[in-house]
């Protein structure tokens, strides 16, 4: 094997995805010494996602101080590279931020807005965003007041709204924030069509987990039904039924509503970025994954991202993953030759998660001899048909 392409998504709980690619790496070395490995650790939006960038682009590190989810001081960094700006919403509006203080109806995503404004002072004008993890339900309306966005209540005073006061919102003025943004794109990392309000939407589905009860999250849903109602009135843009609007407790609606920016699957953004098609070139294979491949993932996760872009230049994809599920099948037909579960043993997860890296390593180490054995068969009927 000459080149080998190592590209996937974190295990959570058990390895990062660069743990992952690191350990796949050192096989490779070991089976073929002379191999080219390129390690590609990804992550598409959440957690991870701007060290991912700043390992796949060697990106500049951009440290900034802005406030947190409930406008505390807050340390938080992007990655750079020329003029595009990599940002993790999770930073400056993550759930691990909150620990055992969990409350949507009061977190803010101000911090997010002011990380953005510190990169386009800073003459970035292609922003990226990567929706998820978030602790927040504010239609990000903070990181709209960040960047020049007013909002008025009915006695005509401009307040930052929280997920709890959006109803209160009677005014949008945008004009300040299509001023500051003009020469600037926004694009927003999401994978997941949800939309900003009703069942399937940001508080019903992810408000619970963010710390809101059931009369909680009823009370967030109304709030953004009317916010979508004021920004069609007001702004004449409709996100009540747009995909992906109700990503990171409704931001991405906001995305679209308050700055003008687009949602985009996260893979295609990092596999656009990093012109992936020049990267495999010439590859042998190409090693992806993610902690468990089944009906989800078939709708553009990592895993199928890369595997769809790999078959059109005819390249194999081994998907290693945690765990098989349901429809991961499916997966063939995208593009995928092949998927191997880590797990060595009908164990439970409790257990099986702190053997994962072991696991990993033999599991590649099995997919490698099994290669090397099957090409030496080739070989041998080669040269038994030649004779």
């Amino acid at each position: 094997m000459n080149k080998c392409v190592i590209i996937p998504d974190s295990f959570k709980g058990t390895l990062s995805s660069t743990q992952i690619c690191e350990i796949i790496a050192s096989k490779v070395k070991e089976f073929y010494p002379e191999c080219e490995v390129i390690q590609i650790p990804v992550a598409d939006g959440g957690e991870g996602t701007v060290d991912c960038f700043l390992h796949a682009m060697q990106a500049d590190k951009v440290s900034v101080s802005v406030t947190g989810p409930y406008n505390e001081a807050l340390d938080c960094y992007y990655a750079r590279r020329d003029n595009i700006a990599i940002i993790e919403m999770a930073q400056a509006a993550g759930l691990p931020l909150v620990e055992k203080r969990k409350n949507p109806a009061i977190t803010t995503t101000y911090g997010v807005g002011l990380m953005i404004k510190h990169a386009i002072e800073n003459g970035c004008s292609d922003i990226i965003i990567g929706l998820g993890g978030s602790c927040t339900n504010d239609a990000g309306v903070g990181a709209a007041c960040a960047l020049g966005v007013k909002f008025y209540d009915k006695d005509g005073n401009a307040f930052l709204p929280t997920g709890n006061t959006l109803s209160k919102i009677v005014k949008i003025d945008t004009r300040e924030a299509k001023s500051f943004l003009a020469h600037c794109t926004i694009t927003a990392m999401c994978d997941i069509d949800n939309p900003m309000y009703g069942p399937n939407g940001a508080a019903y589905i992810y408000g619970p987990q963010k710390g809101a009860d059931a009369e909680m999250v009823a009370e967030l849903d109304y709030n953004l039904r009317r916010l979508s109602e004021l920004i069609k009135a007001n702004l004449g843009t409709d996100v009540s039924n747009l995909p992906g609007a109700g990503a990171a407790g409704a931001m991405g609606a906001g995305i679209v509503a308050f700055l003008g920016g687009s949602l985009k699957s996260g893979i295609h953004t990092i596999l656009d970025l990093i012109k992936f098609e020049q990267l495999i070139e010439n590859a042998d294979l190409i090693f992806t994954g993610e902690g468990k491949i089944d009906s989800q993932s078939l709708r553009g996760k990592v895993v199928i991202g890369v595997a769809e872009r790999a078959a059109k230049k005819n390249i194999p994809v081994v998907a290693v993953v945690g765990a098989i599920g349901e429809d991961a099948e499916k997966a063939y037909d995208r593009g995928v030759g092949a998927i191997f579960s880590i797990n060595r043993a009908p164990v439970d997860f409790e257990i099986s998660r702190f053997q994962s890296k072991e696991n990993l390593a033999a599991t590649i180490d099995s997919l490698l001899r099994f290669r090397r054995l099957c090409l030496m068969k080739q070989i041998n009927n080669d040269q038994y048909m030649e004779s």
